[in-house]
This record gives structure tokens, C-alpha cells and sequence, in this order.
């Protein structure tokens, strides 16, 4: 007969057992992607991998920050394995603090764009009808679409511009490349200049969206996706083309270092940046492209580590600007 003492070390040994297969078979991952679009690619990775996804999501008002907050937070005792942002700029700047793994740590894939998004029905450009029936009354004189951003620091634009409070998410990224691209003086006066126009400051770029498409504001400042959302439910809204103010934002997959679940985490770190997945979320319109290079237009080409080494100062010139 079997002695209670064996059977106690075997039991044990038993639940060590499931225990160590239960740590391979989940991996817990930070998502600054949008879940309707992360959701189904989830899912799918569960069906093909029987790894179970815990998913922690941020909200639209500090879309990555929060996260990168969170992460810096457990940096000493990670609670995550993997990180999916939604651009480049934090990403990078959570590798600059050794959040990451040191060797292959994180990844871009895929590119979608910050946009000037316009309402069509105020705002004139390649959209308009241009001809009249004859004698019918002369419609009221719309705007030009602007050629540069720095245009909307003009009184035809006073509180009709719409953006993101520019200390968080892709709209604190494009601000921080802006200041690289016309340099400190050049940009500290235009955004000076900008809030000092009334603009709307909204909780995210879906908000943006929502207020160009209203009326409210007649232009914004967003993200490429949140435009096509809301051409699909027909708002009255398009994007000015690319130019070299504006900025590509690739989503990013990066693995903790320390993950509590290593084998798991490199399985979705490969999985999201396989092409069928960036293919679905082309083809759902939470990209452009496949990947950056993809783009030949004359876009921001940020200095990187400068971004990073001057974002101290960059952050807090724009809360001294924009939060009154």
C-alpha cells in the first residue's frame, strides 16, 4: 500500500505539473490597439495556439500613456507579457527604460497615419461641386482646405479646430515630431497661436472625428483609422492627402522583460506581426499598409532618440500651453 507521505510528494509533484502547463498555455497582454479590431485576432490566436489571451485594454482619452504608466509601474515585478501599442513613440521610449526584453524586444508592424481630417460639406477642396445651376443662389463661400498645418493658427479657422489633448496618444507623438521638424521657436509660437483659436480639446480621435462630422468643428486632427470610421457610417468627413507634416504610426508588439509566461509571449509576439494578421487589420481599415516603407509620400521621419531625449520638455511645454 501506497504511504501517505508518498502520496502527498505525488499529489504535489502532480499539481506542480498543471501548474507549469497552466503558466504555458496563458499569456497576459497590455492592448493600446482599438477591441473591436484586437478582439477577433485574439480569438483566432487562441483557436490556433490553445494559449489563452488575458487582455487588459486603455481607454481613449490616454490611449498608450496609461498603459506605458502601468508598465513602468510593474517594471521591478512584470505582470505582463506582452505589450500591443498603437504607435511608435512610447513604445520606444518604454524600450529606452529597459522595460523590454534586451534582445528582441519589440517590434513595428503594419502603418496607418495621423491625418488633417475635413468636414466635405464646409470645407472646400477636390470633393466640392464646383459648377451652379443657372440663377440658383451662391452658396456661402467655404474655406480652402489648408496647405500646412500651420495655417490653423489663422481667424478663419477660431474654434473650428478639433484634436486630442496633445499630451497623450498619437496626438502627443505628431506634437513632438512637429517640434523636431519647424524647431522649438517656430513650434512653441504655433501652439501658442493654436490654442489661443479656441480649438476643441476632446478626449481622443474618434472624438475628433465625431465633432468634424457634426459641424461643431469644421477640422481636426486625428488618425487615419478613426476617419474611416467614420466614413463608414457616412459622415460627411475625408482626409487632406499625406504631407510632410504628417506622421506614419505603425502598431508596435513588444515582450516584457521578466514575462511571467516567456514561451507564450514569444508565440503572440511572432503571431501579431505575422502578414495574415496585418492583412485583417488592413482589410479592417485599423491600418493602411502593410508596413511603412510602403509609403513614399514626404512624411515625417522623426529623429528618434532625439524625440525620446527631448520629450521631458517637449510634454511639459504643452501642458503649460494647452491644460489652462
Amino acid at each position: 500500500m501506497m504511504s501517505m507521505k508518498l502520496w502527498c510528494w505525488i499529489t504535489a509533484a502532480v499539481l506542480l505539473l498543471i501548474g507549469c502547463n497552466n503558466n504555458r498555455s496563458s499569456v497576459v497582454i497590455y492592448i493600446a490597439q482599438d477591441a473591436e479590431f484586437a478582439g477577433p485576432i485574439l480569438r483566432e490566436f487562441e483557436k490556433e495556439t490553445g494559449i489563452k489571451t488575458r487582455a487588459v485594454f486603455d481607454s481613449e482619452a490616454v490611449k498608450t500613456v496609461g498603459l506605458a504608466n502601468r508598465l513602468l509601474a510593474e517594471k521591478n515585478h512584470p505582470q505582463c507579457d506582452v505589450f500591443w501599442g498603437n504607435e511608435e513613440f512610447r513604445t520606444r521610449q518604454l524600450a529606452a527604460q529597459n522595460v523590454f526584453r534586451a534582445t528582441n524586444g519589440w517590434a513595428a508592424f503594419g502603418a496607418r497615419s495621423r491625418r488633417v481630417v475635413v468636414n466635405t460639406n464646409v470645407v472646400r477642396g477636390a470633393w466640392s461641386v464646383t459648377s451652379l445651376t443657372p440663377h440658383a443662389p451662391r452658396p456661402t463661400p467655404q474655406p480652402i482646405a489648408p496647405a500646412s498645418l500651420l495655417e490653423l493658427t489663422n481667424a478663419a479657422w477660431r474654434g473650428k479646430v478639433a484634436l486630442a489633448y496633445p499630451m497623450f496618444g498619437t496626438t502627443s507623438a505628431h506634437f513632438h515630431a512637429l517640434r523636431q521638424l519647424w524647431g522649438d521657436d517656430a513650434w512653441q509660437n504655433w501652439c501658442r497661436a493654436l490654442a489661443a483659436n479656441q480649438p476643441f480639446l476632446v478626449d481622443g480621435n474618434s472624438a475628433v472625428v465625431k465633432f468634424v462630422a457634426r459641424g461643431d468643428a469644421w477640422i481636426g486632427f486625428t488618425d487615419s483609422d478613426d476617419i474611416a470610421a467614420g466614413q463608414r457610417e457616412g459622415a460627411p468627413v475625408a482626409a487632406l492627402p499625406l504631407a510632410a507634416e504628417s506622421l506614419l504610426i505603425p502598431n508596435t508588439v513588444a515582450v516584457v522583460r521578466g514575462a511571467p509566461h516567456p514561451e507564450a509571449a514569444q508565440r503572440l509576439f511572432d503571431y501579431l506581426q505575422s502578414r495574415t494578421v496585418v492583412e485583417r487589420l488592413v482589410s479592417a481599415q485599423a491600418l493602411e499598409n502593410i508596413s511603412k516603407e510602403e509609403i513614399t509620400a514626404p512624411v515625417l521621419r522623426p529623429d528618434w532618440d532625439a524625440l525620446i531625449r527631448d520629450a521631458e520638455s517637449t510634454t511639459a511645454r504643452l501642458k503649460e500651453i494647452f491644460l489652462r
